[in-house]
């Protein structure tokens, strides 16, 4: 989510000799980089396509564009987040001694600002769930995997893909059947802080829970630890996101068409709702979500938000291909390189253009237009953020969120 990395700035020149190879090697590096950016800023550009853009009803290439940012954008945006906790933590190789204890202070301290970062927030009441908190708390219960191999990570990545959902699902049923959460939240220290439900939204009822967003995280540490300067790498992966998108989203429409009564159950619990697209478009979980806790059949629709295992898959491979093909664009072409630099841009203080378009559609009272002024608004969103992300990055090096989340991180500095 932000710009962790240390080597944004153009090198300098030096002689020749090792000075020179590490040179080469920060450049290199700041090319890869620039491809996470480019990610992270279609991801925002997404966001804000779902925030304040019109509804995918207005159908036509249009609709299908807002159906297409809708969940799959926040779902790249947890991706880029599990990214960034490795770059955090030290990358290709994770650090150690007293260089990792320190980044691990410093992950913990970031952890808590995005917490209260997101409460305040949500606190402004627009029509916006807030990921941030939940962000928080995910980079505090992953920071144990950091160390792991890319391997090992991919194989925790499947594993909570596969088992989570399930896990939730009965949760969830738990939660809405007994009186039992009204005791945990009434002792919950987060919940009086904050006149929330606490870690229990957080982890299990929010929009975002913990239990079902921590593999995108996962899948990205596992993509970060390669070595994505290897073409054949690249290749690689991008392959590996178009399975997992062909077998979530295919997988769940061969679920629902094949599995008998499925589609029913569904359209019964969602009041009779068209369940033909529940195999990859938003707008069915958006509308009936908080509906279908008590039935089972949900769990075999692929919608982004609706927490199954077919949506992790889906939208897990859609976060790959996107990142790769990303990496791709900008180690191959400077022209590219100089078409994208608006997103990149935009990519590199993604934190503050997340935080800043939600206290803009707080200002401006734009978060429930009419589809004939969102387009209009989107576009002036879309352009402001890259005009003012362009000017900033031109005379520093992160974003003014991320300025201050690095000085509040400082005092990680002292730990030994």
């Amino acid at each position: 989510m932000t710009n962790a990395s240390p080597a944004t700035a153009p090198a300098t020149a030096a002689p020749p000799g090792p000075v020179e190879e590490h040179r080469r090697s920060r450049t290199a590096v700041t090319g890869r980089l620039v491809g996470v950016d480019l990610a992270r800023g279609l991801a925002i550009l997404g966001m804000f396509a779902a925030h304040v853009g019109p509804d995918p009803s207005v159908g036509g290439p249009l609709g299908w564009t807002m159906e297409l940012a809708r969940g799959r954008s926040s779902a790249l945006f947890a991706f880029l987040a599990g990214f960034s906790l490795i770059l955090l933590t030290g990358r290709p190789e994770p650090r150690r001694g007293r260089a990792g204890r320190q980044a691990v202070g410093r992950v913990l301290i970031r952890a808590g600002v995005l917490i209260v970062l997101g409460y305040l927030l949500t606190a402004l009441d627009t029509s916006i769930d807030v990921i941030l908190s939940f962000y928080g708390l995910a980079f505090v219960l992953l920071l144990p995997l950091y160390r792991l191999r890319a391997r090992t990570l991919a194989v925790i990545a499947a594993a909570t893909a596969l088992v989570l959902p399930q896990v939730l699902y009965v949760l969830r049923v738990a939660v809405d059947r007994g009186s039992w959460s009204d005791a945990v939240i009434a002792h919950d220290p987060l919940a009086w802080l904050t006149g929330s439900d606490g870690f229990l939204e957080l982890l299990i009822t929010g929009s975002y829970p913990v239990l079902t967003w921590v593999p995108f995280l996962i899948a990205g540490m596992a993509v970060a630890r390669l070595d994505l300067s290897r073409a054949g790498v690249r290749a690689k992966i991008a392959v590996c996101g178009s399975a997992l998108a062909v077998v979530g989203y295919g997988g769940s429409w061969l679920a629902l068409h094949f599995v008998p009564g499925a589609e029913t159950a569904i359209r019964a619990a969602t009041d009779g709702a068209p369940t033909a697209s529940a195999w990859w478009s938003d707008t069915l979980s958006q509308a009936y979500g908080d509906q279908v806790v008590d039935t089972p059949s949900w769990l075999l629709v692929a919608a982004p938000h609706s927490q199954t295992t077919f949506s992790i898959l889906g939208n897990t491979g859609v976060a790959i291909f996107t990142v790769a093909t990303c990496l791709a664009a900008m180690e191959c072409s400077k022209r590219l390189r100089w078409l994208a630099t608006p997103v990149t841009a935009v990519g590199s203080i993604s934190l503050t253009a997340y935080v800043g378009h939600i206290v803009a559609i707080k200002v401006l009272g734009v978060d429930d237009l009419p589809d004939s002024a969102a387009v209009p608004v989107l576009l002036c969103f879309a352009a402001a953020a890259m005009v003012l992300a362009m000017a900033w990055t031109r005379i520093f090096r992160r974003g003014p969120l991320e300025v201050m989340l690095h000085a509040i991180t400082a005092p990680a500095r002292l730990i030994t």
